[in-house]
């Protein structure tokens, strides 16, 4: 049986801690994790989404330097630490990191990859010591679709014996909950059936751009299981809201043609009704099967309270007006019955 977890409906993803295309001051870090911690409509204890691969483990090291300066207790705060990336060796000035090279900015560190039973554990410690002082109740195996279709189809087995270690560590009363976090579904619902999970981030794959049947039937499964979903990246990447990157990969718009029409239809029918493409973005998402929460980028102040506020909204700024002619154009499926 998984274990049940009772979660906010929005969550803070914190990959902006760790420079993901820009590099904020820690000023403006600063004042990011204050206005979640104190944001009124939400209860606490904060929900923050973290990976020793953010940044090379910048952003564990920001988060919890920055709850450490508000005097965050640490009954407050929730840290979901997705596993599978170490901090290794200073890198010299200038040089991109090995993992990801152009998409982090100024970083100090580099990382490497250790999905193992051992690596694991190595990345979970690391990762506590670098909250310094704040521990890490959630956690996962990050990216496994990725570690398998980098490296061939006997990967999977280190992937299972990362499971083991998440599992060892939950019996010993030293995590809360074991998720998985993936951007191919796909690779979740081979492990759940391999792994006992208490939750699943599902990441750019059900959005109001794309949600495809079988993940939806999928969902369904997970939610009869009683398995927690959040619901993650519901702006594929930027994309959905009016930024350059989906799915974090840029886009042009010569060969993305087709993308950048639906999104221009997209804006059209938003403006007719007046309402935030944004808005729109994470209603859908809260309302797939089984989703009890979204987690949201957190790069910018106003955009944090934005989407917080757009969140606690609901769908009662949305008429069903709207999503009647979003299937009646084409820009989601007719026969999505989720509005």
């Amino acid at each position: 049986m998984s274990q049940s977890i009772v979660l906010p409906k929005v969550i803070f993803g914190t990959s902006s801690l760790g420079n993901l295309y820009v590099a904020l001051d820690e000023e403006t870090k600063l004042e990011i994790v204050q206005t979640c911690m104190q944001y009124p409509s939400i209860q606490k204890p904060i929900v923050f989404d973290c990976a020793g691969k953010y940044g090379a483990g910048l952003a564990l090291e920001t988060l919890g330097r920055c709850l450490q300066t508000l005097n965050v207790k640490p009954e407050e705060v929730i840290i979901s630490n997705k596993l599978g990336w170490y901090r290794t060796n200073e890198l010299e000035d200038g040089m991109e990191p090995t993992f990801e090279p152009g998409v982090w900015r100024n970083l100090k560190y580099d990382a490497e990859q250790r999905i193992s039973y051992d690596g694991i554990l190595q990345c979970f410690e690391q990762g506590n010591k670098l909250l310094n002082g704040y521990n890490a109740q959630l956690v996962s195996v990050h990216d496994p679709d990725e570690y398998v279709a980098n490296g061939g189809n006997e990967r999977y087995r280190d992937i299972i014996d990362a499971y083991r270690a998440l599992s060892d560590l939950k019996k010993a009363g030293k995590v809360t909950a074991i998720g998985i976090g993936s951007k191919d579904w796909k690779m979740i619902q081979r492990v759940i059936h391999d792994v006992e999970l208490d939750w699943v981030m599902i990441a750019n794959c059900m959005t109001v751009h794309s949600h495809p049947h079988e993940l939806v039937g999928f969902m369904r499964e997970l939610e009869r299981r009683g398995i927690v979903i959040i619901n993650a990246a519901v702006f594929n990447g930027g994309f959905l809201i009016g930024e350059d990157y989906y799915n974090y990969k840029l886009m042009d718009r010569v060969h993305d043609q087709q993308l950048f029409q639906w999104r221009s239809e997209f804006f059209k029918l938003c403006d007719k009704y007046r309402i935030k493409p944004a808005q729109v973005c994470i209603t859908f998402g809260l309302k797939a099967p089984g989703v009890k929460c979204v987690a949201v980028n957190i790069a910018d102040v106003n955009r944090v309270r934005e989407n917080v506020d757009m969140t606690m909204a609901g769908d009662a700024v949305i008429p069903m007006e709207f999503w009647n002619e979003m299937k009646l154009h084409g820009l989601i499926d007719k026969n999505y019955p989720y509005q």
